[in-house]
């Protein structure tokens, strides 16, 4: 396209054929990895849902297992949805409650410990959240901040030290990782394989756990912009309800979006400027697309490169001493 031209229609997808070429390549690459079948671990989010759906497209509900795997700080709703899912799909699915082995790694105390660094008042009664600033509108290095709610309702924010912050990451990583285990569990049990469900802004901005939810034989839609998984979940026909929801980390006892914790903007201009970083398209022809000045758009194009670095650990396969040739 042209700089001229709408990245929001460069951003559109013939459906059918972008469903034909995923499932025909899942196919493709169970036989390259002489697996039966996909493990899908469903939250009720668009991306889990799409790569389900996609996943029984290709290989039919029979040689598809999906799991649900909430825990005590998850949204209310993540497991009615998931449930709503699976049963539109008419796909088998397997309940782990993870809270018991999160309790086995300590992971509630530890986050309480982390957290209290900042608010030494805070307990298991609590709830919270991290956020990070607008870098559209505070450029710069990119600090974190911990949203706190008591029993009593008022809320308290506090910037976050690095200590602090590591450590409730660190706290957190946990989940992603006890869900990756159980999916490989059930994998080995059946000689099926495990999916990812990061779409292409996660992807290559690092928003992913390494051996935690970034962890999967297959990423089914990481080449895809989420704005078109949203297209491909109209037609798959993914639950309204689902399609409706706005992204959700479901990692926090309070409730969080994307943008907050990670991205600068909404998914939808985060899409067209990154589409816009990738294809070499000024941040003066994208700011009117996304409703912002050059300016601020290029800082959301400094910050797309400083995640990138950031994140280049995530992405790096185990390093060797001496190269050791694949058989």
């Amino acid at each position: 396209m042209t700089s001229s031209q709408s990245i929001k229609s460069a951003l559109k997808i013939i459906p059918e054929q972008t469903t034909d070429q995923i499932c025909t390549k899942l196919i493709e690459h169970l036989r390259t990895l002489k697996r039966k079948g996909l493990i899908v671990g469903i939250s009720g989010g668009i991306d889990s849902s799409v790569t389900l759906a996609l996943a029984i497209k290709a290989l039919g509900t029979d040689r598809v297992l999906a799991l649900q795997m909430p825990e005590r700080h998850s949204a209310d709703e993540t497991l009615s949805l998931s449930g709503l899912l699976a049963q539109t799909f008419d796909v088998e699915t397997v309940h782990e409650d993870i809270s018991g082995p999160l309790e086995a790694v300590k992971f509630y105390q530890r986050y309480e410990k982390a957290v209290q660094i900042v608010i030494p008042e805070y307990t298991a009664e609590w709830k919270s959240k991290i956020v990070v600033p607008n870098v559209v509108h505070k450029p710069g290095f990119t600090y974190f901040s911990i949203i706190a709610q008591p029993p009593s309702g008022e809320t308290i924010k506090k910037r976050l030290p690095l200590k602090a912050y590591l450590e409730i990451v660190a706290a957190t990583n946990f989940k992603q990782r006890i869900r990756k285990m159980l999916e490989y569990y059930h994998a080995d049990r059946l000689n099926f394989a495990v999916t990812g469900t990061p779409n292409r802004l996660e992807y290559d901005q690092g928003f992913f756990v390494k051996l935690g939810d970034g962890a999967a034989d297959i990423k089914p839609i990481a080449h895809l912009y989420k704005t078109q998984v949203y297209q491909l979940a109209e037609y798959l026909g993914v639950p309204k309800e689902i399609c409706k929801r706005p992204p959700t980390t479901d990692t926090y006892s309070l409730p969080q979006t994307q943008d907050e914790f990670y991205f600068s903007l909404t998914y939808d201009k985060m899409d067209i400027c990154l589409y816009g970083k990738n294809n070499g398209i000024s941040a003066a022809d994208v700011a009117p697309q996304v409703g912002l000045t050059a300016e601020q758009v290029e800082n959301v194009f400094k910050d797309i490169e400083s995640k990138r670095a950031a994140t280049q650990y995530l992405h790096r396969q185990p390093l060797l001493i001496e190269p050791v040739p694949e058989i």
